[in-house]
């Protein structure tokens, strides 16, 4: 690039890195003096003006989004041919580069990191934004700890180009949820499964899928389970294995319900102080075993041979060019006729070619030499609706360890009984106490404070109302109160389930409501506009052949209109003229 400054404010001082999608600067802003993040979209996205539409306006959105971990946007800009986003400078590197240093991190420091990530995506979700495409290479890792997710909202934008392009990345295939891989559309439990991944990458070094093409790992994702984390690490704890395992789980409904339940278990497990599995040598046997003079140390179980975390025969999967691999694939295969298909994602019937045109990957090699290997397998006990003791004396009686995760609240589920168990019912696991079954206890129906939104304005006491959970009825009657503002409510100051109603009155001020008087008397017509707050001005005798068909519907002296009409509201003390029919 030539440009050293965009538009006079920012300097580009020193490039950082580049991706499929921008070249990432240092650079600085003059105007306020500091540093900042610029991102330069390549030219290729620069001149697709519906993308650029869609980048823009996902980045506005995501500018008004504040969380100590995402990276704020400041700006967004063009100048020239040249488009750019500005974000804050967080110096550190991105997880990608600390796994590839570090791998497997330290299990304290894997899972603070992943708690806060899921505590961004919390606050992002929220809001109504899905990242789409959470991976390792979008985390940074501050100097000082900090951890900050990046790139939200470009992925939506960089989707939504993919709809209609052929060979564009449809997200990264070594965190591809199942559901994305299906073309079907991303939610909150999509970013879950990718930070799952994540996880299980920081804590072992390794993927849980790798393949020879982005395809294969994309069906491993949908089609295989992953191998167990202490397969490649046994110093992973059986509850944290748990936790990690859950949240890949192939059917969204099995992770966690949402980022905050992911945080919150990561922080249930940093709390309960479990420590990494201690590896004990193995028994020395009976006989004397020939060694030679350098082998002092005691023998360590066998693992399967250990993978990269990035596949060696996968160059550039850091841009994650799904749709081109997936395309090639197509090409070679010698259909072009589902190119179209693919354009507009329909994965499901490309699944369906790959399989029946590609081998399936073959199943990972269990450990050999682990003790568990010769133990049964049994089936999890159903418990959900249990006690806590019931459900510990079931899965107990079945040979199998027992974690209570913190309670959580259900709207089904009485409280005190078991509301969600991980293994599910049934899913046959190892017969050991280190084979854990997670119980999550109901806490009965959430009980939220009713807000007190009584003088407050009708339209702010609904927001406020709807915004704690609960559905509004607004009723409304006169009053010295200012028109617009809640005489009462009911309930007040207690706690109600979410969900529950709540009734606000709301004034209309001095104004009353011209009641209905059609089809009574004329006395009965007076008494009700006078218990109204108004008076009878005037009385307009009309003859059929002004009244039309209303002569068919009202008798002769029976009141057949009013002005204003039945419903209007009037200053109190207004007149009211009232059609009779003639007599």
């Amino acid at each position: 690039m030539q440009q050293k400054i965009l538009n006079n404010r920012y300097e580009l001082e020193q490039k950082l890195g580049e991706g499929g999608m921008a070249r990432v600067y240092r650079g600085r802003d003059l105007r306020l003096n500091r540093p900042v993040a610029i991102k330069v979209l390549h030219s290729q996205y620069a001149s697709d003006t519906g993308f650029l539409q869609r980048f823009q306006h996902e980045a506005q959105a995501v500018a008004n989004l504040r969380h100590p971990n995402i990276v704020d946007v400041y700006d967004v800009g063009q100048d020239g041919d040249i488009h750019y986003i500005v974000m804050e400078y967080v110096p550190g590197s991105d997880l990608k580069a600390l796994i590839l240093r570090q791998a497997p991190l330290p299990i304290e420091q894997a899972v603070t990191i992943a708690e806060a990530v899921a505590r961004g995506l919390e606050a992002a979700h929220r809001l109504g934004m899905i990242h789409r495409d959470i991976k390792p290479q979008n985390i940074i890792v501050g100097d000082g700890g900090v951890v900050k997710i990046t790139d939200f909202g470009i992925a939506k934008s960089k989707m939504s180009t993919a709809m209609t392009e052929t060979g564009v990345t449809f997200g990264t295939a070594d965190y591809i949820s199942p559901e994305q891989a299906r073309g079907l559309p991303a939610t909150p439990q999509s970013d879950i499964y990718a930070l799952g991944v994540t996880l299980y990458e920081m804590l072992t070094g390794r993927l849980p899928f790798t393949g020879d093409s982005s395809v294969v790992v994309a069906m491993q994702h949908v089609n295989t389970e992953p191998p167990p984390l202490r397969m490649y690490n046994p110093r992973v704890p059986p509850q944290l294995e748990g936790i990690v395992l859950r949240a890949i789980s192939k059917e969204p409904a099995d992770r966690p319900a949402s980022a905050r339940e992911f945080a919150q278990q990561l922080l249930t497990y940093r709390n309960s102080g479990e420590q990494e599995t201690v590896i004990r040598p193995a028994p020395r046997p009976a006989q004397p075993v020939q060694r030679t003079p350098s082998s002092t140390t005691a023998p360590r179980p066998v693992l399967p041979p250990p993978r990269p975390a990035v596949a060696e025969a996968r160059p550039n999967t850091s841009s994650g060019n799904f749709g081109g691999f997936l395309l090639g694939l197509l090409l070679l295969g010698g259909v072009l006729g589902l190119v179209y298909l693919f354009a507009i994602g329909a994965f499901d019937g490309l699944f369906s070619l790959a399989n029946g045109a590609i081998n399936r990957p073959t199943a990972l090699p269990a450990a050999t030499t682990t003790s568990t290997s010769t133990l049964p397998q049994v089936p999890v006990p159903d418990v959900v609706g249990k006690t806590e003791a019931e459900a510990r004396t079931q899965v107990q009686g079945a040979g199998l360890g027992v974690f209570v995760a913190e309670p959580r609240h259900s709207d089904t589920i009485t409280a005190g009984l078991v509301m969600e168990q991980f293994p599910p019912a049934q899913m046959p696991v190892t017969q050991a106490a280190s084979s854990v079954v997670t119980l999550t206890l109901s806490l009965g129906p959430e009980l939220i404070d009713v807000p007190d939104v009584q003088r407050t304005r009708a339209t702010d006491a609904r927001n406020l109302l709807i915004a704690a959970g609960f559905q509004v009825q607004v009723q409304e009657e006169p009053s010295t109160l200012s028109e617009g503002f809640v005489i009462r409510q009911d309930p007040v100051n207690v706690k109600l389930p979410r969900g529950q109603t709540v009734t606000i009155v709301v004034s209309i001020g001095n104004k009353v409501v011209v009641p209905e008087i059609t089809g009574l008397s004329e006395a009965d017509a007076r008494a009700r506009i006078e218990a109204a707050g108004l008076f009878v001005s005037f009385v307009d005798p009309q003859g059929c052949d002004k009244l039309g068909d209303l002569c068919n519907r009202f008798g002769p002296g029976l009141i057949v209109s009013s002005d204003p009409r039945p419903g209007t509201r009037v200053e109190r003390g207004s007149g009211v003229t009232l059609g009779q029919r003639k007599p």
